[in-house]
């Protein structure tokens, strides 16, 4: 199936899980994969898992079929994990601190750009209005793929290697960025959050504004957003 061009891309680290997995489960612990792999998807993190030789994961009871089909796994439905799945999915805490790297990065794109002129308004609402004349972004990326609404106007995304801020409602598909003095062209990538740049750690304050955690992001996210899982 071809991504559509209208949504962000939910990427995930295949060498990030492995060299995490190997740094913290020891021989014999048990890994929880449940809430479908914390929205990391259970069936394709059980395969990294087992490449890396874990040996048993607890996961919910409509996964147990397709990760039972993992050779050298041993599948359980309830019971206390050795792990913590932050850790294990390099999930940042409230104060940004992580155990691992990253595994997952919400990654959308420049869609098209237009000045917005001082005292000109963005978005339902018009909760943005300009302060001085600017350039926006719309960029794909809204709360159908579970970003929260009540980021508008409160974080920023990373557009090259600057860090910039969302501003006006969150709306369905797509937000709007303003690109603050500078210009993108269509098709440039916008990070929310993961990766190697400034974006690394955003769900961490994504966290203080929305009063959800971290990890309760990933798992809406995971499951909302287009999984394609990369080096």
């Amino acid at each position: 199936m071809t991504a559509s061009s209208a949504l962000p891309r939910v990427l995930l680290s295949r060498g990030a899980l492995e060299r995490a997995s190997r740094a913290l489960v020891a021989p014999g612990a048990i890994v929880d994969l449940r809430h479908d792999g914390f929205g990391h998807g259970a069936a394709e993190v059980a395969g990294v898992l087992a490449d890396a030789g874990i040996t048993d994961v607890i996961v919910d009871p409509e996964h147990v079929a397709v990760v039972s089909s993992r050779p050298g796994l041993r599948v359980h439905t309830a019971g206390a994990a050795d792990v913590e799945p932050a850790a294990l999915f390099g999930i940042p805490d409230a104060d940004g601190s992580r155990t691992s790297e990253p595994v997952m990065s919400l990654q959308g794109h420049v869609l098209s750009t237009k000045p917005l002129r001082a005292g000109e308004a963005v978005s339902y609402g018009y909760t943005h209005r300009a302060v001085d004349d600017t350039r926006i972004a719309l960029v794909t990326g809204g709360y159908a793929q579970g970003i929260p609404r009540v980021l508008g106007n409160r974080v920023r995304v990373q557009i090259g290697e600057r860090m910039l801020p969302v501003v006006g409602r969150i709306a369905m598909d797509v937000c709007v960025v303003d690109l603050e003095g500078g210009d993108a062209e269509d098709g440039t990538p916008v990070v929310y959050f993961g990766g190697v740049g400034g974006a690394r750690d955003a769900l961490a304050h994504w966290a203080s504004v929305s009063g959800l955690t971290a990890l309760e992001m990933a798992v809406v996210i995971g499951r909302h957003g287009q999984g394609e899982w990369v080096a």
